[in-house]
């Protein structure tokens, strides 16, 4: 996967000295330690850098990575499932790369709607999946222990969250948990929440195998602080 590395011509030119040992270890080194597909592995390293606000690094794997490894579809959907994530004002400058290299690639937009929900039935199907990821009781309980006047927290949990993004074509669950993952670790300071979506990966399929190649993946870009703390957390909930 090197390759993903290939338009940072101006890193090279000007400082080859760390152009090489960033490319040896991102691509090379840290590739040797992970079971991830490469569709995967570049889920999770473009999912990092909307989470780290990088949109220039963005651009560039993206450029490398889309109709190689990664479908324009894909792309569409780990935009949309950033959002709940990181925030519209964090993910905001990224809907805008996305429409330049697409349309640098020839990818006509906008691409066809993903949505299967509507407004009368968007929080019955998106609490189907809180379930499903997080188990009954538990949502049922953090639902019923909710205190008063914050109740629309979870409420907008379960319709936005879930029933306006989980529920969509172009990922499968296991693929939107995974870059959820990865959204939260990046973003830092949320360990409560990895907690809970650490179990919800295994939940959805992703062993604790995975949890650590998706870490291990993304340590270049996020440093070693978060990647050790998603690790203690990993190890936490997985044993």
């Amino acid at each position: 996967m090197e390759y993903l590395f290939d338009n940072f011509d101006r890193i090279q030119k000007n400082d080859p000295e760390f152009h090489g040992i960033f490319k040896n270890f991102a691509f090379k080194e840290v590739s040797e330690h992970s079971s991830l597909s490469k569709k995967e592995s570049v889920l999770a390293i473009l999912a990092s850098l909307i989470a780290c606000q990088s949109p220039k690094a963005f651009k560039k794997i993206l450029f490398s990575a889309v109709n190689v490894d990664i479908t324009p579809v894909e792309v569409k959907e780990l935009l949309y499932q950033s959002v709940p994530y990181v925030g519209f004002g964090r993910a905001h400058n990224f809907f805008g790369v996305v429409i330049k290299v697409f349309d640098k690639k020839g990818i006509e937009m906008p691409l066809d709607d993903r949505s299967n929900t509507t407004s009368q039935n968007r929080h019955e199907k998106g609490r189907e999946l809180q379930d499903k990821y997080f188990g009954n009781e538990m949502i049922q309980m953090m639902n019923d222990n909710a205190p008063e006047g914050q109740q629309h927290f979870n409420r907008f949990l379960e319709g936005y969250c879930f029933g306006d993004f989980y529920t969509r074509d172009g990922l499968n669950d296991s693929e939107r948990e995974l870059i959820t993952f990865v959204f939260i670790t990046t973003l830092g300071g949320c360990e409560n929440q990895l907690r809970g979506h650490t179990q919800a990966n295994l939940n959805v399929g992703n062993d604790k195998e995975k949890l650590v190649s998706v870490v291990t993946t993304i340590l270049p870009y996020i440093g070693f602080p978060r990647s050790l703390n998603a690790l203690g957390i990993i190890n936490e909930i997985c044993g």
